[in-house]
């Protein structure tokens, strides 16, 4: 019995230290979009591929997207994923990038999730 007692410290002190990690990683940020777990999986997912970005929303309007901030340029992710969709990268007005495809407009919305990610907003008629 004492064995198990071991053992559950151990997971207790071992969840503590995780959580604690998570907090002074993500600090404030970590509930500013509501429902922290979609991002905590796609965070542990970005972490652990070599994927450059994540999908963790998808709704009928829109889709929502986590990459890794860079600190040369955090929205290159964004201009080489719409340009994989045939969209020319046009300008930048604050939070908002501008792309162009067939005398159409298109605006991606974009935010800082921490000092570590960029959340970024397409909507589903873009990318169809």
């Amino acid at each position: 019995m004492n064995w198990l007692k071991k053992i559950m410290i151990t997971m207790v002190i071992s969840f503590t230290i995780l959580s604690g990690s998570i907090i002074w990683v993500l600090g404030t940020a970590l509930f500013q979009e509501g429902n922290p777990v979609p991002l905590l999986v796609s965070i542990v997912k970005l972490k652990l591929t070599d994927h450059d970005y994540v999908q963790f929303l998808n709704t009928e309007k829109k889709s929502r997207y986590l990459s890794n901030n860079t600190s040369n340029n955090p929205l290159k992710k964004v201009k080489e994923f719409m340009k994989s969709k045939g969209w020319a990268y046009e300008e930048q007005i604050g939070p908002g990038l501008i792309f162009l495809k067939d005398e159409r407009e298109a605006i991606v919305l974009t935010r800082q999730y921490s000092k570590y990610f960029v959340i970024w907003d397409v909507s589903k008629n873009v990318i169809r």
